[in-house]
């Protein structure tokens, strides 16, 4: 058993990297209050950019500093087919963490499954040493999880994000993410 992560932890697993934070995003959609906002913006056809919104303006300058020190911020969607009303969002909105230095990747859920990936929790993997696996409810309510740093299921998590890696397509953020929902 790892140390025990709360909801509130999710904002400062940061802290668990030095040159590498991959995440594994498999929930078809987050119940995050602070998102609520921009999400309903966007479902309307009226977004603004995200970065107004000081909670995702505060994750993107976490992303930003990262990279512009170097470190590697990944992370790999898992969608549904077709995507939700979030995950709609979530494209359209990942245009401001490409511009942060992210990048993004998308798999369909059958691929992912149909591959092997494990498509149950989410977690991020930070410099392949440590672990940290995200567990939310059916509604998408974040419910704590675990940071794991025992070599072996580790090392698994990482042969599951190689195999992510190689069978999802990258994002990119094009004039196009930016003006149209």
């Amino acid at each position: 058993m790892g140390e025990q992560l709360t909801g509130d932890d999710f904002n400062n697993l940061f802290r668990y990297f030095t040159d590498t934070a991959f995440r594994l995003e498999v929930q078809p959609v987050y119940t995050v209050a602070d998102e609520q906002q921009s999400l309903e913006e966007f479902l309307a056809g009226e977004p603004r950019p995200v970065t107004d919104f000081p909670f995702y303006a505060a994750w993107l300058d976490k992303i930003h500093a990262a990279t512009t020190q170097g470190k590697r911020v990944e992370r790999v969607r898992v969608l549904e087919e077709p995507p939700t009303d979030y995950q709609r969002w979530e494209m359209w909105s990942g245009q401001y963490n490409i511009a942060a230095g992210e990048v993004i990747r998308y798999i369909p859920r059958s691929r992912g499954t149909s591959i092997g990936l494990p498509i149950k929790d989410d977690w991020w993997l930070f410099d392949s040493r440590r672990l940290a696996i995200m567990r939310f409810s059916e509604q998408g309510e974040p419910l704590g999880g675990e940071i794991i740093s025992e070599p072996e299921i580790v090392a698994r998590h990482r042969q599951s994000w190689d195999l992510a890696v190689k069978h999802s397509t990258l994002a990119l953020a094009t004039e196009r993410n930016i003006t149209e929902p």
